[in-house]
């Protein structure tokens, strides 16, 4: 017997079960339905749109202008075996793929923002920005 009871009532041996189910589904609508809020007091959660000036861009980054990230400049990159990579010690040199004279990668967070070339300021390395990558070219990259 897979049809579902009503309280109090017995099922008719004459009913079919594609009678009982849509019986059911339409007692199910007709619940779901009365439980249902009104549109206008669902209307009057949500704040009406106006053609008003968006609030000020200068107020949305003061709120993220002291999130901490990661800079990072990058000499080059190489792959190495890790046979190789055992053998490494003191006075050891790994050769990268970046070029004497070549500008160096800015990344923040791992993404290219600029490239710079190396100073020396105070006894410390630095790094002078030759090229800010814009971002629109970031976006390019990114869709890569």
């Amino acid at each position: 017997m897979n049809e579902i009871l009503q309280e109090g009532t017995l099922p008719s041996p004459a009913a079919s079960s594609d009678d009982a189910i849509m019986d059911d589904w339409a007692s199910a609508l007709a619940e779901q339905n009365d439980n249902e809020p009104p549109v206008a007091a669902a209307a009057g959660v949500f704040q009406p749109l106006s053609k008003a000036a968006p609030p000020s861009t200068r107020n949305d980054i003061d709120m993220i202008l002291d999130i901490p990230v990661q800079m990072t400049v990058e000499l080059g990159r190489t792959k190495i075996a890790i046979r190789n990579l055992l053998q490494l010690a003191q006075g050891s040199v790994v050769e990268l793929d970046g070029l004497a004279g070549e500008p160096m990668d800015v990344l923040v967070n791992g993404c290219l923002i600029a490239q710079g070339e190396v100073v020396v300021v105070n006894d410390k390395f630095g790094i002078r920005l030759t090229d800010i990558i814009t971002p629109s070219e970031r976006i390019r990259k990114l869709n890569r």
